[in-house]
Formats: C-alpha cells, structure tokens, sequence
C-alpha cells in the first residue's frame, strides 16, 4: 500500500450542453463558454491507493472536519481505512478499523461530532447486520441491530439520528428474501449508551395489499411480497433533519420517511424515460458512436441520492445507473434479441432485433408484457444515463437527458462508453447502462450551488451548476483515468468512482471547498480543491 501526489494535468473540459442535446464545440477549462453557469476551478491534489485492481478496495468515504481524516470503506481488507487529510496534497494511511468482530465486512461510513458510524452486513447476508459506532481513532464504543444487509449510513445534518439502507438482498438460490427496511437510531443519550432499544425499524409492508405508486415497478418470480421485493439503497436527509429520502433502486421509487414518526410519508414511482424522444447508444457490436432514439423506456433506478437546501426550498439529487435482481435462483435480465415482441407494438422486430440495433441491449422480463399475452409490448432499459433533480414531494423537475453520452462522444471519442476495468474498450457499455452514473453529492462553492455527478464505467465526474434548481447547467467534466496507462500495473488513474463526499469551505483543511471521491476499481481515494 502508498500514498502519493498524483497532481499531473488533468482532462477538464468547460462546454455547452444541455440535455437531449450535442455539445457544438469544446474549449479548456478556464475559458467559459456556458454562459448560464458559475465556472469552477478543479485542483487534483492528494491521493492514497491500495494498489488493489477490482478487489473494492476503496468504496465509500466519510470526512471528519475536526480530525481532518478520512475514513474509508475498503471492501477488500474488510476494514475502513483511516486517512490522514490534515496536508491535503499528501493523504497517508494512519490506521484501519476492522470489523470483522460484527461482520462480514463494511458498506458504508458516516460521521458526526467525533463518532464514525459504520453499516456491517452479517455473516449470513439475509440475517440482521449492524451498525457499529467508533470513536476517531477507531476505538469500539457501541453496536446496534438493524435491518438485513444495511447498505448505507448516514448521520441527520443535526446529529439527532443515524438513518441506515437495509438492503434485504435474497440469496442467490432465491430462496430467502429478506424485507427491504430502513432503521432509525435515535443518538440521544449518546454512542455510548446506545442499545437495540434505540433503534426503530420502518418496513414497505403497507405495499403488499395495495396498488403500486405510479412508475414505481418490482420484480421478483411470485414467490416474494412487495415489501421483500423493496430495497432501499441510499439515503438523504433533508437541512432540517425531518425528513429521509431513500433511493429504492430496483424498484424505481423514492421513499420519503418521516424522521420523527419513523413511518413513510410516500412512495414516489420515477416513471420511465422515453427514449424515443431521448436518445442515448443502445449497441456494443455496431463498431460505432450511435446515439439516437429508439422505442425504449428507461428505468431511472437511482444509486446515490442527495439534498440540498437553495433558497430556503429542499431539492433531492439521484445518480440514475440501473440495477436488476439478478441470481442464480431467479433473473429478470435477458437481450432484447432474446424477447418474442408484439407485432403490432414492433413491425420491424426483426430489425431491431439486430445486434447493431436494439438486440444486446439489457432489458427485463419482469415488466413489458402488457396484455399478458406472453410477447413484449414495451422494452425496458436499465437506468437512464443521467442525473435528475427532484422536488420535497419526489416529483421530477429535471432530468440531463442524453447530456452525459453527447458529452463524452464530442469529447472521447475513441473510449467513448469504455469499460471501467480494460482502457481503450470504446462502446463496451453501450449495451448496458452506457457511462453509468453512480456516486453523486452537492454543496455550495463560493456561494453556487453544484452537484457533482460520479460515471461509474466511463470514470470521472460531471459537474452543473444548481443555481435554478429546475434548469440545472452543465459546467464541466473532471477526469482523471489515464487511458494511456495500464489497470493491472496500477498505472491508469482513478477507475470507478463509486463514493463522492463534498467537503464544505469551513471544514476544509485548504480554507476551499474540496471534493473526496473513493475509486472502486482503481481502489484509490483522491481529492480535489474547488474554487
């Protein structure tokens, strides 16, 4: 394992693009051309890597202001990693947790005046998991039980409660399939003193006796209820500390959770994109950049989800990459070459059925067949290669469209859509969820609003300006993979952002706010000064 300085000239384009739209020309940063947005300077500084290819090794961070420090997941060790920021340019490793006293290994990280909070999943993935409380130095000071499989942990912004995702993933025979939950951990008397007694549990159980929320979706072979089908994946919290919004990805849906009452307020279905109207490259095997429309609806199916406060109103953020249940008992995957379409609803099946076409595109089983006549009347993509912003009440009032793709077409021609693993592996994604955007997070930058928005297979990440929260504007793309270099050698950069942190001004070490992004692949955590 090592540290070291990794501050080499980095890919930063500044460029129109607004959704559903090309880019018409491109210049460097620092020469704004997107008239409607606040420019932002991007400085690299500091970086710790694992030297771990593909192994998870750094997946999700937390920032300490008081300590300056990092902490880390590192899925490969079954640790989180203490990283030392107080000189940003040089982040070293001073420790590491272990948690294999609670469980098979850490998910996620959080902090809050002092106290680390860690998500451990059990042993047994479908039995309760914990979350476990440390102080900074990663001394033990308490565990709790909370829901199967917790996938993500966050502190309320007031300290008063810790919110954890109970994912309730089922086996890979399908054969136990937990309740998706979220658990809410009341930390008033203290880390210390916490017991299970603390601990509320809010379950999706009013779903199985009545109709789905509009655009909200489950899958599953019949043998599960809604609410095992349900899995919450990240979660948000509102500036006031009222009130939780849970990204439920395979299902498309945002829970919005009433943090005192530790009961869900709504269940808000995302819909379905149309890509008809939105086009995006649906083919690995066409030997080209083809991003155009198609008789397609995407699935949103959001990872990360954030909040922001603007101008006294709550905004909610989602990093739309798609998921599927997918095992060995049950899966909804296949090939849209592989479905017996309608005639009526695709008189040209056979030609969109081609490789080059629509036929290796993912799609699902468990959605499409309208009239149950058994053939597809409707495709269905997963995710939808985009950002979107949501009101307080789950309602979407913006979506990027097929900004990200036109973007790195116009840009990076030649890795366009490339796998997050193999440099040079142009149009790979295509056939999938495209650049997929994972890792999201947002904060203020001299007064503007940002969000920063982390491409999971393509790597590095997008940034608009939120100053209209309903029209956000495209600003820049940061990135440093080194295409030039090589995986296996540890010598192509940062590969597969999987957690963003942002770091507000007053926190920061440097006096600016910076940006911490943990890297799954490449298993290396670096972080960025923002002016």
């Amino acid at each position: 394992m090592r540290s070291s300085l990794m501050a080499t000239a980095a890919v930063s384009l500044l460029l129109t693009a607004c959704a559903g739209t090309a880019p018409n020309h491109t210049k460097m940063a620092g020469d704004v051309i997107n008239a409607g947005a606040h420019p932002i300077t991007i400085v690299p500084m500091g970086e710790y890597r694992t030297g771990m290819l593909d192994e998870s090794a750094a997946e999700i961070p937390a920032f300490d202001p008081v300590s300056k420090r990092i902490f880390v997941v590192n899925g490969a060790d079954k640790v989180v990693d203490i990283l030392d920021m107080s000189d940003p340019s040089e982040l070293t490793k001073i420790a590491a947790i272990d948690l294999s006293t609670w469980g098979k290994g850490a998910n996620s990280v959080a902090i809050k005046n002092g106290v680390v909070a860690v998500a451990v999943e059990n042993s047994d993935k479908q039995a309760p998991g914990q979350a476990v409380f440390f102080d900074t130095d990663g001394g033990f000071i308490s565990a709790v039980t909370v829901g199967a499989l917790p996938d993500m942990i966050k502190f309320s912004p007031d300290g008063k409660y810790v919110l954890v995702a109970n994912e309730g993933e089922p086996n890979d025979a399908f054969t136990n399939d937990p309740e998706g939950s979220v658990s809410i951990i009341s930390m008033a008397g203290g880390a210390e003193n916490l017991s299970d007694d603390d601990v509320r549990t809010v379950d999706f159980k009013f779903l199985n006796d009545g109709k789905l929320p509009h655009g909200m979706r489950t899958s599953n072979p019949g043998t599960s209820s809604v609410a095992q089908d349900v899995e919450p994946e990240y979660i948000a919290v509102s500036n006031d500390s009222k009130t939780a919004y849970v990204s439920l990805q395979e299902n498309n849906a945002v829970a919005i959770v009433d943090i005192e009452t530790a009961t869900v307020k709504n269940v808000a279905g995302l819909g379905f994109k149309d890509h008809s109207v939105h086009a995006f490259d649906a083919s690995d095997k066409d030997g080209r950049i083809n991003i155009r429309t198609w008789p397609v609806m995407g699935m949103f199916m959001p990872d990360t989800i954030d909040a922001i406060n603007i101008d006294g109103k709550e905004w909610v953020l989602i990093a739309n990459e798609g998921d599927s249940r997918d095992y060995d008992g049950y899966s909804e995957e296949t090939r849209v070459g592989k479905l017996t379409l309608d005639p009526v609803a695709f008189p040209t099946a056979s030609t969109l059925q081609k490789d080059e076409n629509l036929g290796r595109l993912k799609t699902t089983t468990a959605q499409g067949d309208v009239d149950g006549d058994g053939d597809f009347d409707v495709i269905y993509s997963y995710g939808a290669r985009s950002f979107s912003v949501l009101d307080a009440d789950g309602e979407m009032v913006f979506d990027s469209g097929d900004a990200f793709e036109q973007i790195l077409a116009a840009n990076y021609p030649n890795v366009f859509n490339s796998s997050d693993t193999e440099n040079y592996s142009r149009d790979n994604r295509s056939d999938d969820k495209g650049p997929e955007p994972e890792g999201i997070a947002s904060g203020y930058v001299n007064g503007t609003p940002y969000v920063f928005i982390g491409l999971e297979r393509q790597g590095g990440f997008m940034v608009y300006d939120l100053t209209n929260p309903t029209n956000p504007q495209f600003v820049t793309y940061h990135s440093d993979r080194r295409f030039s270099g090589n995986p296996e050698n540890d010598t192509a950069g940062e590969l597969a952002p999987e957690g963003l942190q942002f770091v507000d001004a007053k926190d920061s070490p440097t006096g600016n706010a910076m940006l911490v992004v943990a890297s799954e692949v490449s298993g290396s955590t670096k972080v960025y000064d923002l002016k």
